[in-house]
């Protein structure tokens, strides 16, 4: 793959401010994107998360859930590292279950695929509005493409991954804000715990879609704000 660090992404200060994850970025503290999403969440997902601590006990739903934000961290530790060259000797004998779902999704879904990489947890942000990082922005499979990275406990079905495709509306319509691009492609990349592979791909009509569902969610966001 070529890196080709041909835009100017900019650097940025991640800080909480009432709970809420912000961006610095050019003098504009601005919401990330997992911020708007999870304050305009619907009743209906709550209460279902509220069904599920209920039902595994508080205790352990704490647990997985920290469990899982340290696996997925360390796996994408591991595919930065692998997208940039910079996999040392160390690494390559590291058998950690972390290492072994990078390495399903470097072998099943990066390598012969992405050609070109523009930039890796790069910071994106739409003036005025939101900002948040992208895993991953380049050519994949001979499109300008956002992509992410995921990790899951169990194989995952594509209805359950609207956040997900919210999320690559909100980096693509930044990108194509700030840059002048006009991205049409979005790549979730997901391993579980038991290393089963998983590649979501969002067409150029299903991610406008999640781009004009998601400003919808950046209005609602800063409505209910001018309301508390």
């Amino acid at each position: 793959m070529n890196l080709n660090f041909k835009f100017n992404y900019p650097k940025s200060i991640r800080a909480y401010h009432n709970g809420q994850r912000l961006y610095d970025v050019n003098s504009e503290k601005l919401p990330s994107v997992t911020t708007i999403l999870s304050a305009t969440e619907s009743e209906e997902k709550k209460a279902s998360l509220e069904r599920w601590k209920n039902r595994v006990g508080r205790k352990e739903a704490d647990l997985i859930s920290r469990q899982s934000l340290s696996r997925g961290s360390a796996m994408h530790d591991f595919l930065e590292k692998f997208i940039l060259n910079q996999l040392n000797l160390d690494l390559l004998g590291d058998n950690s279950l972390e290492k072994q779902m990078a390495d399903q999704i470097i072998e099943n879904g990066l390598r012969n695929d992405l050609s070109e990489v523009y930039g890796v947890e790069a910071t994106l942000y739409y003036p005025g509005k939101y900002a948040g990082a992208a895993d991953l922005l380049g050519v994949y499979m001979g499109k300008e493409t956002i992509l992410d990275f995921k990790t899951g406990n169990k194989p995952r079905r594509d209805e359950w991954n609207d956040e997900y495709y919210l999320q690559l509306g909100a980096y693509s319509l930044a990108h194509d804000k700030v840059y002048g691009t006009n991205i049409k492609q979005g790549v979730i990349l997901l391993c579980t715990k038991d290393l089963m592979f998983q590649r979501f791909i969002v067409d150029a009509e299903r991610l406008k879609d999640s781009q004009k569902r998601f400003l919808e969610k950046v209005e609602q966001y800063y409505s209910m704000k001018l309301n508390n």
